[in-house]
């Protein structure tokens, strides 16, 4: 796997150099150039660790968990106080760990990241399905969240056991999510489960927005390495078939496809922090991109608030990109929407797309990946099946290995890859 995708960097960024992450960083971060800029706020904390989970992790406890709110709040400030005026942001997401067991203490830090940015589309935030009731959801909705996105997994009992879950109650969240509404209420799937069939995704997605789901997310079953996940992956032929019948149905249903995974009911439904040209993350292990670097905070608790209380930022690792580097960065994640616009890759870098990489998105086309439409490029069933299946490979070849090293190491010295 690491061999493929060394040999795609290596074509795609016109040299042998790889990723190179190093234990340093920037006290002061270039946000303030940043168009099209999104924040996003990790929350670690868990009632339960799922088996199959990547992200980074703790059980909750109310001590600790208001210790690491104080960080958080700190680090906002820290890094807002940076640059004078208030920013100009896309959105603002809440992930985790299960940001809800933090509800009392969501305006706060809403609060905080006011002050300094002000957020044109809307407020997201990730919950566990133990979450959605009534008292929860309106704090959150007080709070200021205008999105939520719940992570149901699957509403079949079978692959519940599977992962380690529990019954769903799906008469409860139906009368709280009408008792509540939001502008965006996702629901998250995984497929490529052992086993699961059409009937069994389908079922599932109709069951969403029958519940008052307007937006769906069917993410793909990746065995990272350092979970005790022991749930056997699909095999490609599989997946492949079921990927492609599930969005046929979807597109006939006429819902809208906003990426790979993500279909929605409504044109306004939308439920996304990746597909951002720059974000500012705040948090352990919160990203940040910007033109021209991307750093990753420690994953561990402990240590990202005495860096924070000390007055510094919590970076473990930074990437210093070639401009080949940014532009593979851009158009990988940029493609996660299904669409790449050359429009927008010039203003962004400056140069034509087509000069950059004509030969590739020829070769694309003529493959059946991709067509084109008046400069814009779109993804075609088979691309869609393709790009995911290329982005396995990045996720065990790169995410797997850094975020592996991370969980073990608060700031590790160098990382390449």
């Amino acid at each position: 796997m690491s061999f493929i995708t060394s040999l795609t960097r290596m074509w795609l960024t016109r040299t042998v150099q790889p990723f190179t992450f190093k234990n340093e960083y920037d006290q002061i971060l270039p946000y303030a150039e940043c168009e099209n800029l999104g924040l996003y706020v990790h929350i670690p904390f868990c009632k339960s660790i799922c088996n199959f989970c990547p992200y980074c992790k703790v059980r909750y406890s109310t001590e600790l968990c208001d210790k690491y709110i104080d960080s958080l709040i700190q680090e906002i400030h820290l890094v807002g106080s940076q640059h004078t005026g208030r920013k100009k942001v896309t959105s603002l997401y809440f992930g985790g760990g299960t940001p809800a067991l933090a509800a009392s203490r969501i305006k706060e830090i809403i609060d905080a990241l006011n002050e300094h940015f002000i957020i044109t589309e809307g407020i997201g935030l990730e919950l566990h399905p133990d979450n959605v009731n009534v008292e929860t959801l309106q704090i959150l909705k007080d709070a200021g969240v205008t999105k939520i996105s719940i992570g149901i997994q699957s509403f079949c009992d079978k692959y519940q056991k599977i992962l380690g879950r529990k019954k769903i109650d799906t008469s409860a969240i139906s009368s709280v999510l009408a008792a509540v509404p939001f502008e965006t209420v996702s629901m998250d799937f995984i497929f490529a489960l052992p086993g699961q069939t059409y009937d069994d995704l389908k079922s599932d997605i109709d069951a969403a927005f029958s519940l008052g789901a307007n937006h769906v997310a069917i993410y793909p079953l990746i065995d990272f390495t350092f979970t005790e996940n022991s749930v056997a992956a699909m095999p490609g032929k599989e997946k492949r078939e079921l990927l492609d019948a599930i969005t046929q149905y979807c597109l006939s249903k006429g819902y809208l496809r906003s990426s790979i995974w993500t279909f929605s009911s409504e044109q306004d439904a939308n439920y996304s922090s990746m597909t951002r040209d720059n974000f500012l993350g705040f948090g352990c292990s919160a990203t940040s991109l910007f033109k021209e670097q991307f750093k990753i905070n420690t994953f561990d608790v402990a240590s990202y608030c005495k860096r924070i209380c000390s007055g510094k930022l919590a970076s473990s690792l930074t990437v210093r990109f070639t401009r080949r580097q940014r532009m593979i960065y851009w158009l990988f994640w940029t493609a996660y929407s299904t669409k790449v616009k050359a429009k927008d890759f010039e203003k962004f870098f400056g140069v034509p797309l087509k000069k950059k990489y004509g030969f590739e998105f020829w070769l694309a086309k003529r493959f059946g990946f991709i067509k084109e439409d008046n400069g814009t490029y779109e993804m075609t069933l088979k691309g869609a099946f393709y790009y995911h299946y290329y982005e396995n490979f990045y996720t065990l070849s790169y995410i797997d290995k850094m975020w592996g090293i991370m969980r073990k190491e608060a700031f590790p010295e160098h990382i390449e890859l």
